[in-house]
């Protein structure tokens, strides 16, 4: 029995798997319920696109506070916290009964979400040994994607069978359920998981003590992380304007009724899930391989992000919805394979405040996510049709490329202290990585 219980390290990232799985489908239950809920409450694209965006306005600002609080506080009370709120949102969202109460409920689910990303990197950098980061990334992200795949055709489902607000109802109970099984089961030091075995601890970082740093940390940390949270930002464009609007561009797009938009739109998200999962394992392999941080993570993101752009011009040249769902879910792919590498560099770069690391890049990123939805529904209003709404996104990618060569995950940074006492995860590159494969 003792061979099929997983190891602690396991145990932990499958937590860390359906926290991720189950925020995701928190996150775009709305966009499929919103055919529903839009003509019942009389609301327009525009407003719709509020209603999408209003998550992220209290998501980007819990992004950065809550990295500080993870790495402060430990990621297991900072996520209990985060669970509890997320999952009151998710239940209040089915008695929403009109434009502001629904845009209300959205903002308490990015309250409640916006720290449990850099919380989960900052028990990743104990939890995960440092040649494994991407692959790690990458798995949870995918369970992220898994999440959206799975969404459109669960919250359909439920409301086929009930209605729209009973999908919340039952969503909030699944996230009180993960708030339980994390509470139960992680432990801030693997050194006091009952299951953690003496290997798996050999093969972990060390845990590290943070020295008292000098004033403006925080800011230098910031410009260090610019240009990634840039690129970041535009991964976060295309990936908004997916999870937000999918369902109703295949539905008004192709005249399409709301079953087969779902499966459409699955399976674009199903193609981020193994975009998601090659794209880790792609860049950790090239790192074991070369010991090139800048070629594993920055020249990786380069290529997924210009195979992501070109993706995206059949689908602006062919009105056709087979066409569409195959190129989209190829824009999908590549764009998912940034994130592996991605949410790897915080911790590269900042391993003792990878959550504060993590934080700054997704929370300045994750502006995208406000930005995105708005500038879609306001496009579609105005122009009827989607056309220069997927230009805008080749167009926000080629940026994205651009600024991939001034990320420097093989420069760690450095704090300025007030005391000698150097953090051991602060030497030079060749000591953090040594990590050539020669096979």
């Amino acid at each position: 029995m003792k061979r099929l219980q997983p190891k602690a390290t396991t145990w932990v990232l499958l937590m860390l798997c359906l926290m991720y799985f189950i925020t995701y489908v928190d996150r775009v239950n709305i966009s499929t319920a919103a055919g529903q809920f839009k003509s019942e409450l009389g609301l327009s694209n525009t407003q719709l696109g509020f209603i999408f965006s209003a998550f992220a306005y209290p998501y980007v600002l819990f992004q950065f506070i809550g990295g500080w609080v993870s790495d402060r506080f430990g990621a297991k009370r900072t996520l209990i916290a985060c669970a509890f709120i997320w999952a009151v949102a998710t239940t209040l969202t089915g008695f929403a009964g009109g434009f502001a109460t629904l845009v209300a409920a959205r903002l308490l689910l990015g309250l409640g979400e916006g720290a449990t990303f850099p919380a989960s990197t900052s028990a990743m950098a104990s939890w995960v040994r440092k040649d494994k980061r991407g692959m790690a990334q990458g798995i949870t992200h995918s369970s992220a994607r898994l999440g959206n795949a799975v969404a459109p055709m669960l919250v359909l489902a439920i409301m086929t069978a009930f209605d729209w607000r009973f999908s919340f109802y039952l969503l909030g109970a699944l996230s009180f359920g993960w708030l339980v099984l994390w509470y139960v089961t992680y432990t801030e030091k693997p050194a006091d998981h009952p299951r953690i075995t003496a290997d798996e601890i050999n093969s972990l970082p060390p845990p590290t003590v943070r020295p008292v740093e000098m004033p403006g940390t925080w800011a230098r940390l910031y410009r260090r992380l610019l240009p990634v949270s840039g690129v970041y930002f535009c991964y976060n464009w295309i990936l908004w304007l997916m999870l937000d609007w999918m369902p109703l561009y295949f539905m008004h797009s192709f005249h399409l009724n709301i079953k087969k938009a779902v499966i459409f739109t699955s399976g674009v998200f199903v193609a981020g899930v193994f975009g998601d999962l090659v794209g880790g394992l792609i860049s950790d392999k090239l790192l074991r391989r070369t010991g090139n941080l800048k070629l594993a993570r920055s020249y990786l993101v380069a290529f997924c992000m210009t195979l992501t752009g070109l993706s995206l011009i059949p689908v602006v040249l062919i009105h056709d919805p087979m066409y569409s769902l195959i190129f989209l879910a190829a824009a999908m792919f590549f764009n998912e394979m940034n994130i592996g590498p991605m949410w790897a560099i915080p911790m590269d770069v900042a391993y003792d405040r990878s959550g504060t690391a993590s934080g700054i890049m997704s929370g300045t990123g994750f502006t995208a996510a406000i930005v995105s939805p708005v500038v879609a529904g306001y496009l579609i209003d105005r122009l009827g049709n989607w056309n220069v709404t997927f230009l805008l996104s080749i167009a926000v990618m080629a940026c994205g490329v651009l600024m991939t060569f001034l990320m420097k995950p093989e420069a760690p940074f450095v704090a300025r202290l007030k005391q000698a006492a150097p953090s051991p995860e602060l030497p030079g590159r060749d000591a953090v990585f040594p990590l050539v494969d020669k096979n």
